[in-house]
């Protein structure tokens, strides 16, 4: 009876309820810190979609590899018989893959490919004439290009009479028109390649050069390796007016100011390399007043090239015909700027050899 009353005074119910407490589902309190954990996961995935999408609309990040160096695209192009073959050797040579006539359409996705691929690092496609009514929509699909990879335009052409010449001797149509001149074949491509040379980077005249001339000026444009320093390729070239400017020339200087060497019998057959030529030019006050002053403004302005991103510049300097006075001038411009920690080299497009 007293187990019974026992029983009775501790109101079972109640026990009932006390052991129900830990039976009570507290889960939803528990998984308050689950859910709380959970919040953050959609902005973590939001964020990521941000990246991804900055990343394929500029491609900077990406662009930037490991080591220092960047991903880059050029687009090869110009006329027909410029050396745009020997051209692309020398890309290659240099680590570059290399494409030949890719649909422009299919452009924006080799950029694309480039950007995201582990073994591709430095690119080069060749577009030429062979585009034919599609050049005209170059410039747009470039403006796209260049939002995804940091790419640059290399046009080449040469003269028309080099043209022809090349042409003679290789023996081989013009890709243009095979029923019409070579002539009128050439001046049509021109016209045809107007809206891509006009967004080029770099414009080379391969009129002088031969083969291992222009293998040697890709190189000098497009090794890499150098610091920042050295990031701009810098060529000083001496020319004759007679012959015309350069046409990629950057910066040009008119020399003729200086006393001319021609019209001194000993001097008239040797050239501004030529020690004595040299130290005749040199020894006139205003030689050296000119040099300080080129100097001091190339100093100025090339770190702010290099900062704009320009990659390669040519300083022209010009004489009556390239022989004496501006090969003279282009040589010791070219020493300054070697001394004051720029790549420079220097080139005679009108010398004797």
């Amino acid at each position: 009876m007293a187990r019974r009353s026992s029983e009775k005074t501790g109101k079972i119910p109640k026990i009932e309820k006390t052991l129900e407490v830990p039976k009570v589902p507290k889960a939803p309190k528990a998984a308050k810190p689950s859910k709380a954990a959970k919040l953050p996961k959609p902005p973590k995935t939001k964020n990521k979609r941000k990246k991804s999408s900055a990343t394929t609309v500029s491609g900077r990040e990406l662009a930037h590899l490991p080591d220092g160096e960047t991903r880059d695209l050029v687009i090869l192009t110009g006329l027909s018989g410029s050396g745009k073959m020997s051209a692309a050797k020398a890309f290659e040579d240099l680590g570059y893959y290399s494409v030949d006539n890719l649909p422009m359409e299919l452009i924006p996705s080799f950029a694309e490919l480039v950007l995201s691929s582990a073994e591709i690092t430095h690119a080069l496609l060749v577009v030429d004439v062979r585009e034919g009514s599609r050049l005209d929509r170059f410039p747009s699909i470039l403006k796209q290009v260049r939002k995804t990879l940091p790419t640059r335009v290399v046009y080449l052409e040469a003269s028309e009479d080099a043209l022809i010449r090349r042409f003679s001797e290789t023996r081989r149509p013009h890709p243009l028109r095979r029923e019409e001149t070579v002539v009128d074949s050439i001046r049509a491509e021109r016209g045809r390649l107007e809206p891509v040379r006009n967004v080029a980077d770099i414009i080379l005249d391969t009129t002088k050069f031969n083969v291992h001339e222009l293998r040697a000026h890709i190189n000098a444009q497009f090794e890499r390796g150098h610091g920042d320093g050295q990031a701009l390729s810098l060529s000083v070239m001496s020319f004759g007016f007679k012959n015309g400017v350069p046409a990629h020339a950057d910066l040009v200087f008119d020399v003729r100011f200086l006393p001319n060497p021609h019209f001194v019998p000993k001097f008239r057959n040797l050239t501004g390399k030529d020690k004595r030529v040299a130290k005749y030019v040199m020894d006139f006050p205003q030689t050296k007043e000119f040099l300080d002053k080129a100097t001091e403004m190339l100093t100025f302005l090339l770190p702010h090239y290099i900062q704009e991103g320009k990659s390669y510049l040519t300083v022209a300097i010009g004489c009556t015909g390239g022989q004496h006075r501006s090969v003279m001038i282009a040589e010791e411009l070219r020493k300054r700027l070697a001394d004051a920690g720029y790549r420079a080299k220097a080139e005679h497009r009108d010398m004797p050899r």
